[in-house]
């Protein structure tokens, strides 16, 4: 019995010492796994189905991006005309792109293709993350920039920024891609955000009060963003001593970094570089000749926005004359901002050489 004790206790110790190998060794396995993962920058998340949809989001639409050249289907009568479509959306103007679909892919002979980038600038947000296929509610935020070059000075130079900032946004993700071409690195980083503000601004940058002649009163208003911005959702509002007048803007696009020109005749004005004239001599709201609807003496002009479930427009920009600002023009005179302000301000002059669609 002794020694039958003494084997059994024998085989006890075995077995333990067996069970603790065995403990160490899996608790070495799964040191080494997570070592492993951690030098693989991958990690074990909280499977958040919103998070997995944004990160997919954004790799996704980096892909559509800088996969192929993109493409665009037009407007027809009846819907969208896929006869029609074409790869050559960068040929398109932004009036064109925004009535119909539009896919910005930007790549051309496996490199970025520069008047692609160039033609970002007739492509909305709106319109490019529905062309991307982006979740109803997400915005996105575009960069691409050089970040290696043979020529110093071109290190840093961003080709295209615009979009929603991510600071706005309560969640976000973003994918990144570097092309090596001519003698250059670009990088193109795509961010997806859930929500967010989007970049809406438009500047009053010169208009035309009293015209000489039989020429037109107008407007003119200055995109500074990098992307188009549609006018849907705009208004203005002309107020005076004796008057108001209000107008929604129901049509128009502006593409980013140009000028549009509100006119009250579209056929006699002077448009210079203007990428679109629209004329608003049937809304009352511009007049020509002897027909005066914006105050000669005193007046105020504002540009407004609605965001989206929102029924109170808010002023984006306002410009005064007469009274106490010091602002009288004579005949063929206009009144142009000189430096845009912080708000809804701008430093104001009388021109006495008017310069319509030749902002910038």
């Amino acid at each position: 019995m002794r020694d039958g004790r003494f084997c059994s206790l024998k085989r006890d110790d075995n077995a333990l010492t067996a069970v603790i190998e065995f403990l160490s060794a899996f608790t070495l396995f799964l040191m080494i796994l997570t070592a492993f993962l951690s030098l693989a920058q991958l990690q074990m998340g909280s499977n958040d189905p919103n998070v997995d949809r944004i990160d997919r989001s954004a790799v996704q639409g980096l892909d559509r991006l800088t996969s192929d050249g993109g493409w665009f289907v037009p407007m027809g009568s009846e819907g969208l005309d896929y006869a029609n479509s074409t790869s050559e959306w960068h040929l398109h103007d932004a009036v064109e792109l925004d009535d119909g679909r539009v896919q910005t892919g930007l790549v051309k002979d496996g490199i970025l293709d520069h008047q692609r980038i160039a033609a970002l600038h007739n492509v909305s947000e709106e319109n490019m993350a529905l062309g991307l296929g982006l979740d109803e509610g997400y915005t996105l935020f575009l960069s691409i920039e050089v970040i290696e070059s043979q020529n110093t000075s071109r290190i840093g130079v961003e080709l295209f920024s615009g979009g929603t900032e991510r600071s706005t946004a309560p969640a976000s993700s973003n994918a990144h891609r570097q092309f090596s071409q001519e003698g250059e690195i670009l990088q193109v980083i795509f961010e997806v955000h859930k929500g967010g503000k989007k970049n809406n601004d438009l500047h009053l940058t010169e208009i035309m009060v009293r015209p000489s002649s039989s020429g037109p009163e107008w407007i003119e208003i200055y995109n500074p963003n990098d992307f188009a911005l549609s006018l849907r959702g705009w208004s203005l509002n002309h107020s005076s001593s004796s008057s108001a007048n209000n107008l929604l803007l129901k049509e128009g696009v502006i593409s980013g970094h140009s000028t549009i020109l509100l006119s009250g005749d579209s056929l006699s004005q002077d448009t210079g570089n203007a990428s679109q004239v629209i004329d608003l001599s049937q809304e009352s709201f511009l007049g020509v000749g002897s027909i005066n609807l914006l105050a000669d003496g005193r007046g105020t002009l504002s540009l407004r926005y609605t965001q989206v479930y929102e029924a109170q427009p808010y002023d984006v920009m306002v410009v005064e004359w007469g009274g106490d600002t010091g602002l009288f023009m004579s005949l063929g005179q206009s009144l142009s901002a000189t430096r845009t302000l912080d708000g809804v301000g701008a430093n104001w002059d009388v021109n006495a050489n008017p310069t319509p669609g030749d902002y910038l």
